[in-house]
């Protein structure tokens, strides 16, 4: 089998893999499959970790790295618990309670991660909507959808946008511009059709099963505030490199008294650090055998030129939910990285995509498995009936947006 047939039928496996969530007689999850397809790779000479052979993208998983120990500061320091429990006890209506965790969620994971948001607010969310006779499904779809569409607001919201925005060295302010409005207006989509949706559906007896919630300590709470407010400012205002700021916030969230590192370090998501080192180096040897320069050829023959920003809406909304949006954002990134203004469609629509069905985003999955763990229904079914009207009106303004712009 020569050198390019055999990367490009680890390639072909691992993306199949990254389609159907496994393989056939094998236990391997996702990020298994990249993994030993990285391996297989590495094993057989045809990639290899010296100098810039690897395609590994350090910056990347620095920048990467640095914020999960950020979100980790607030997660051990129960921040997300006692704003899901603040909101939840909200004398309001429950259109207005929507409204705030749509807005909170929003805003967070513009901030944080969104998985990271989704994974700490959902259970406390859904036991304070049970204790108020509320119905959790629309409040939990809101709370995913709002997660992926807020995380499109700047650069460090979700992976994607982090990978997008280090290798095309994008300007952080220029891209929080570029989707603000976008973002914004998608917010308020997403409000106006989970209502409609779920009208005359938002109260539902249930008996509240109580577990234990992190408790809220200010000081470990302020402390990360204080370092992901100068990291933002940073990156607004001086030309110091990303990944650095990031790494350095990491170390200083590292030195302390009474949380120790081994909590912080655990609560990172070494499983999607691992993801990210395997499909660099897939994608990596993919590239050195030729199969960008087949794919577009491929594309140019069928006539679908990602210079069209309608047509890279549309095959990175369908990649994105076939694979994932981060795998999808790895395999187009090298396609479209001389087209001007490519990396902000990107970022915003593969973001964007994430909602269309559950297997588009890791924090629809989250959301997802919290639910069902809780005994609330929550299938892919009921995630697309407020899914692809979203992810539709999401996309359709950022196109909207954009021309306006």
């Amino acid at each position: 089998m020569g050198n390019s047939t055999f990367v490009f039928v680890v390639f072909i496996l691992v993306y199949l893999g990254m389609i159907f969530g496994r393989l056939p007689r094998l236990a391997l999850d996702r990020t298994g499959i990249v993994v030993l397809g990285a391996i297989a790779l590495l094993a057989s000479g045809h990639a290899s970790l010296e100098g810039g052979r690897s395609g590994i993208d350090v910056s990347t998983i620095l920048l990467l790295f640095g914020f999960m120990v950020i979100s980790a500061q607030f997660r051990l320091g129960g921040f997300y618990s006692e704003v899901s429990r603040r909101i939840a006890g909200l004398p309001v209506s429950p259109g207005a309670l929507l409204g705030a965790v749509i807005l909170v969620s929003g805003v967070l994971s513009a901030l944080l991660t969104n998985d990271v948001v989704c994974l700490a607010m959902t259970p406390v969310l859904g036991r304070g909507c049970i204790r108020r006779g509320l119905n959790p499904l629309p409040f939990f779809l809101a709370l995913a959808c709002a997660a992926n569409i807020g995380s499109a607001l700047t650069l460090i919201g979700n992976p994607q946008n982090m990978l997008i925005g280090q290798y095309l060295n994008l300007s952080f302010g220029g891209y929080l511009v570029f989707a603000a409005l976008p973002t914004a207006v998608s917010l308020l989509f997403l409000q106006g059709i989970v209502l409609l949706l779920f009208r005359g559906k938002f109260l539902l007896p249930m008996a509240a099963k109580e577990e234990p919630e992190r408790p809220f300590n200010a000081w470990q709470t302020a402390k990360g505030g204080i370092i992901l407010c100068t990291v933002v400012l940073l990156f607004l205002f001086t030309s110091l490199p990303r990944d650095l700021v990031a790494l350095g916030a990491a170390g200083v969230l590292l030195l302390s008294r009474t949380m120790a590192s081994r909590r912080t370090l655990d609560t990172v998501d070494w499983q999607l650090l691992a993801l990210f080192l395997g499909l660099f180096v897939v994608n990596g040897a993919f590239e050195a055998a030729g199969g960008l320069e087949i794919m577009k050829d491929g594309l140019s023959r069928l006539g679908m030129s990602l210079a069209s920003p309608s047509r890279l809406y549309g095959v990175t909304t369908v990649l994105s939910n076939l694979v994932s949006n981060v795998p999808a954002v790895m395999l187009l990134l090298p396609l479209v990285r001389d087209i001007p203004g490519a990396g902000y469609i990107l970022a915003v629509s593969s973001t964007f995509a994430g909602n269309l069905l559950i297997v588009g985003s890791i924090a629809n999955i989250i959301v997802a498995g919290e639910a069902e763990r809780m005994g609330i229904p929550f299938d892919w079914k009921g995630h697309a009936r407020v899914g692809v009207p979203v992810t539709l009106a999401s996309l359709a303004t950022g196109l909207a947006c954009m021309v306006l712009i």
